[in-house]
Formats: structure tokens, C-alpha cells, sequence
């Protein structure tokens, strides 16, 4: 197995060795990672466990690269460096502490796990291992949005008083059946966001909404308005519903607003007039954004023993956000934190 650097620092120690990857899931997110780590020089998806083993067969025929009948099996083949860990939620935890304990780094998938206590048990198994563990928290890996920190962290739009990250897109009744709430679901994406760009939140009311209970129960529209450590005031939006079609829509938008300036970064900046997965049209920075945090977790924190931009302890944070939005909208209530 590759060793690229020691538990505590981190310490580049090879740089040319190729590193093996191995796939946990074989669904959808699964297509965008492989063929990040496919364009990667010294990268090799060296193979994937799937629970539907014939699902597994035909993406591992499709992406190059072999199957394991097992979990174990995978985790036990000595050639392979880091697992990739693309199964539901509520295995993110079982799944993570197996590969820690076999001496593999780790991406997970967002959300990272269930709740605290399962991130916390995370936490410690990749801290004993000596090994990374790097959440998918793929927004803030896009080039617009590592630009409006580097904005923020060198005074250039000033002290932040607003932040919003809006989001409003289909999806169709047999995808959001089998996802949770996208309080869950979509807020998790907007809390790290906001977390790298604009701090933790001291409270949090929330609201949510179900367009059609009778296909599924758990909320498809939800939106959260939260007061900032810093003062700031947050507003986070997501919607499964339906489409915004009106002038420059808001299908995916994020603005920071400050004394001296603001930023914007929006999926309407770059689309495809094609259906290549589940929406109407393909928003393109999306899948470009899940083969960036791929390659930064490759190439910047394998090879180079860099820091994730947003790591566990953030993974904790954001869950926290998430429970504290849950229990809002549920109760009707404004929760301090």
C-alpha cells in the first residue's frame, strides 16, 4: 500500500507512485467521481463493491476497473490506497471507520453521516488510524467560490452583512421519493457553503413544506433565516417543487454581501441544453465541482499532505445546523445554538 505521509504531520513522502482508489457505490454520484479520477495522472480506480452486485458489474465495466464481492474484500486489498464512500447516509459511518481501521484514507459523500455521534465515531477512527478523512463538500472546491474567499479573507468586499444561497430545481417524483427531506438532502450543501464563506450561525429559524404529501412525506421546499456569530444575517433556501423560470432564476445562486463589495455565483453561468441525469438541462459546474473535490483530495491532499478546505469538524458543524433547522421547523420554534 501506498504511504504518502505520517499521521501527525502530514508529510509528503512520494509523489510519482500511483494512487489506487477504491469505489464504495456504484450509483449515480459514482459516474462523476470515476471520471475525475480516471483524468487523473497516477490515479487509478483500481475497483468498486457494490450492493447490487449487478449494477456494480456494469459500472465497473464502464469505468475499467474490477469488482469485490465484499466490502472487507476491498478494504483487505493491500494495492489500494483510498476509498471512495458514494453507499446512502445511513452506511457513511459503518463504512468510514472499516476503511480507517484497514489503513485507508477516506472521501465521503455528503451528508457525511446520520448525526453527531456517528461523525464524532468518524472522527476518532481516522484520528487513531492515522489516516484522512475528507467530507464531499464539493461547492466550496469550485473556482468562484474559493475567489469570494480569498475576497473575504483579504478585506476586499468588507465586513460581511448578508448571505444567501438559494436553490430551486426539479426533481421528479421517483427521485425525491427515495431521498430524504431537502433540509437534509440540500441545506447540508448550503451550510458548509456558508460555513467557508461566512461563519457559523447563533440561531436559526426554519420552515418547511411538502407539495404533495401523497407521493412522499418528507418536505421538498424548505427555507432557513439565521443571525451570525459575526452579525450577519443568513438566508438558505431549497427546493425539490419545482423550476424557477422567471428573469435570471434563481436555480442555484449564492451571493455574499459586505461593506466594500459583493460576489455572486450562480449554475445559470453555465448550462447545457441537455438532459444528461435528472434535471432539465445540465448545469455544468455541478459535476465539475464533484471532479474538483476529487482531484484536491488526490492531488492536494494525498500527494501534497494538504489540509481539506472543510474537513470533519466542519462536518460536525454543519450537522449541527441541519438537526437545529430539523427541530425548528418541526417545533415551529427559533433555536440558539
Amino acid at each position: 500500500m501506498l504511504c504518502l505521509y505520517s499521521a501527525e504531520p502530514y508529510e509528503l513522502k512520494e509523489t510519482m507512485n500511483t494512487i489506487r482508489i477504491g469505489f464504495l457505490g456504484a450509483g449515480d454520484v459514482a459516474d462523476l467521481h470515476a471520471e475525475a479520477v480516471n483524468s487523473l495522472p497516477g490515479t487509478e480506480l483500481k475497483g468498486l463493491w457494490s450492493w447490487k452486485q449487478e449494477e456494480g458489474k456494469v459500472k465497473a465495466a464502464q469505468y475499467g476497473c474490477q469488482t469485490y464481492e465484499t466490502a472487507d474484500e476491498l478494504f483487505n486489498d493491500p494495492e489500494i490506497d483510498a476509498v471512495f464512500v458514494l453507499t446512502n447516509m445511513e452506511t457513511h459511518c459503518e463504512l468510514t471507520v472499516k476503511a480507517a481501521k484497514a489503513g485507508k484514507h477516506v472521501l465521503v459523500e455528503k451528508p457525511a453521516a446520520s448525526n453527531i455521534k456517528e461523525l464524532k465515531k468518524m472522527q476518532a477512527a481516522v484520528r487513531e488510524a492515522g489516516v484522512q478523512c475528507m467530507p464531499v463538500h464539493n461547492y466550496i472546491y469550485e473556482a468562484g467560490i474559493k475567489r469570494t474567499h480569498s475576497m473575504i479573507q483579504r478585506g476586499k468586499i468588507g465586513d460581511i452583512t448578508q448571505f444567501y444561497m438559494l436553490y430551486n430545481i426539479h426533481h421528479a417524483d421517483e427521485i425525491r421519493v427515495r431521498y430524504p427531506g431537502v433540509i437534509r438532502q440540500i441545506l447540508t450543501h448550503h451550510a458548509y457553503t456558508m460555513l467557508y464563506l461566512a461563519g457559523p450561525p447563533k440561531s436559526i429559524s426554519c420552515f418547511k413544506h411538502t407539495v404533495d404529501a401523497t407521493i412522499a412525506p418528507q418536505e421538498n421546499v424548505a427555507m432557513a433565516t439565521m443571525k451570525m456569530t459575526s452579525g450577519a444575517l443568513s438566508h438558505l433556501c431549497a427546493s425539490f417543487a419545482n423550476d424557477e423560470h422567471a428573469g435570471d432564476p434563481w436555480t442555484c445562486m449564492i451571493k455574499v454581501i459586505g461593506t466594500k463589495g459583493s460576489t455572486r455565483y450562480s449554475y445559470r453561468d453555465w448550462v447545457i441544453n441537455e438532459r444528461a441525469g435528472p434535471h432539465s438541462q445540465t448545469f455544468f459546474c455541478y459535476p465539475e465541482s464533484i471532479k474538483n473535490t476529487a482531484k484536491y483530495f488526490i492531488d492536494n491532499v494525498l500527494r501534497l499532505g494538504e489540509q481539506p478546505l472543510s474537513n470533519l469538524d466542519d462536518a460536525i458543524t454543519c450537522q449541527r445546523i441541519i438537526e437545529a433547522c430539523e427541530h425548528s421547523a418541526e417545533e415551529g420554534i427559533h433555536v440558539n445554538l
